[in-house]
């Protein structure tokens, strides 16, 4: 039996004490209901059909990619924690743990979560990096926009509801800037 490298085991403690270890585990098929769709050319698209809970996806090299986003170790430039509440027709929607993280490798993007409780963690490689609650939707599998969360969409006349820190927002939240210490709350009735 061939033993583990010294390099290995150091990543493996690393990641393990960090918080990033993964929950998911890919060969349980009800880990990952297949969050998203390929298109035609062979890029992932956001789910705009299925309704909460929505899992983690373990295809994260492609939704980080299709965020604008790359995996890698954790940067130490710029470290934030904005908060996520999702609620749709009164009732909290769970974020789950490990968007953005790697099932296989423990690799993330900079913009990920490491637990269910809404926290999203920024860990960038520059200082003044820009992310947005769209990147982490789209990291998510989940489609994001005025009229919609996931499939759940907004009556005739309404609209998705964005506060950030209490207050109103009316930009489309898929292109709202993350923040450090933000208090995000995204409600469709």
């Amino acid at each position: 039996m061939k033993r583990p490298s010294y390099a290995a085991l150091t990543l493996a403690t690393v990641i393990g004490m960090s918080g990033c270890a993964n929950d998911t585990d890919p060969a349980d098929p009800g880990s990952d209901p297949m969050m998203s769709t390929p298109s035609a050319d062979g890029t992932t698209t956001a789910d705009d059909t299925s309704m909460p809970p929505w899992p983690a996806p373990t295809d994260v090299s492609a939704r980080a990619a299709a965020a604008g986003l790359d995996l890698g170790p954790m940067g130490t430039a710029e470290h934030y924690h904005p908060k996520l509440r999702i609620i749709i027709d009164g009732t909290d929607v769970p974020i789950p743990a490990n968007i953005g993280v790697d099932p296989t490798t423990g690799a993330m993007s900079a913009l990920h979560t490491h637990e269910g409780d809404g926290t999203i963690h920024i860990e960038a490689d520059s200082v003044g990096e820009v992310f947005t609650l769209g990147q982490l939707f789209t990291q998510w599998g989940v489609a994001l926009n005025r009229q919609q969360i996931g499939g759940a969409r907004a009556k005739p006349g309404e609209q998705v509801q964005l506060t950030s820190n209490g207050a109103e927002v009316t930009v489309d939240p898929a292109d709202l800037r993350l923040e450090p210490e933000q208090q995000i709350v995204l409600t469709l009735r």
